[in-house]
């Protein structure tokens, strides 16, 4: 099944892409989206899985709560609060929560 991860920005992006050993499509929303919006982005992608990887604050959570409510089926992972963006995120702790959603990852830039 292919894979498309959800994230807020491109410095989101630029931070996990080279983590990833896999054919995988990283979508930004660019901030907070309407349902609309999200539909838009992610309607070509039902039926695959969803993976939801925000950043842990106000606008990440908001994004969250409306993926959940209009594509209940995608599956969400956490950073830590302490974190709080996911391109603040140390590269190690990435790695594991990309594992952790079943994401093949480059075992080389993980050790960095």
């Amino acid at each position: 099944m292919d894979k498309v991860i959800v994230v807020e920005g491109i410095s989101d992006k630029n931070r996990i892409a080279p983590l990833i050993a896999e054919s995988v499509t990283i979508l930004c929303t660019n901030g907070t989206v309407s349902a609309t919006r999200l539909e838009e982005l992610l309607l070509p992608f039902e039926g695959q899985d969803i993976i939801v990887l925000v950043d842990a604050d106000k606008s990440g959570e908001k994004l969250r709560k409306l993926v959940k409510r209009e594509f209940p089926e995608a599956r969400h992972f956490y950073i830590d609060r302490s974190y709080k963006e996911v391109a603040t995120t140390p590269l190690r702790i990435l790695t594991d929560v990309l594992i952790a959603a079943n994401v093949r990852v480059n075992n080389l830039l993980a050790e960095g």
